[in-house]
């Protein structure tokens, strides 16, 4: 049963995190196109790992984690206070680079398609 609540909570927190970013004024994370691809929260509900992809890449990535990471206590409330969360989890961001792969991937599948096209 408690794993139902963790999983509902830790999308509630993604949602109200992607919300949050785009309000920051931060340069490290507002001017850049970012990705929260998920959210991992202990069963307590005391801690939420956050990974954040970046579409240019990983290091883009890096240097948002760092304007999130300065930005933690501001999100930290927002998120609580928006959720009604008795106690906010405390946040860790860690880079991803998932999208970059995807996209990746997603070049790949499309260059094969067009080359079997072109031999038809």
């Amino acid at each position: 049963m408690a794993g139902y609540k963790a999983d509902r909570v830790s999308e509630d927190i993604k949602r109200e995190i992607i919300a949050v970013m785009r309000e920051l004024k931060d340069p490290r994370v507002k001017d850049k196109i970012l990705t929260v691809v998920r959210v991992e929260v202990s069963h307590d509900l005391s801690y939420a790992k956050v990974y954040v992809s970046a579409l240019e890449g990983i290091e883009t990535a890096k240097e948002a984690v760092k304007g999130l990471v300065s930005a933690t206590g501001k999100i930290r409330h927002e998120v609580g206070s928006r959720l009604r969360l008795r106690k906010a989890p405390e946040l860790k961001f860690i880079a991803d680079d998932s999208v970059e792969h995807g996209m990746e991937l997603f070049k790949k599948i499309e260059s094969i398609s067009r080359n079997s096209d072109d031999t038809d």
